[in-house]
């Protein structure tokens, strides 16, 4: 069993959730809610989990955190 973490923001221009997960190419969706947002993203996990080999399983990147920079500009 795998813990993936996924990246979650909502797009201002349609009002969707968007996912990403860093590190897994193709890991991506959207949804109009948090919880459909939740179901596609793990399908789509799933999904690209099939595909790889092993060896790249085994280099998944490990979730640490997240930290929100202040800057002016």
């Amino acid at each position: 069993m795998y813990k993936i973490t996924g990246y979650i923001e909502r797009d201002p221009e349609t009002g969707l959730y968007v996912a990403i997960v860093p590190g897994i190419p193709g890991a991506h969706t959207q949804a109009e809610t948090l919880d459909e947002l939740q179901k596609n993203l793990k399908e789509v996990v799933e999904l690209c989990l099939e595909e790889m080999d092993p060896e790249t399983k085994k280099e998944l990147p490990e979730f640490v955190g997240i930290q929100q920079i202040e800057v002016m500009n």
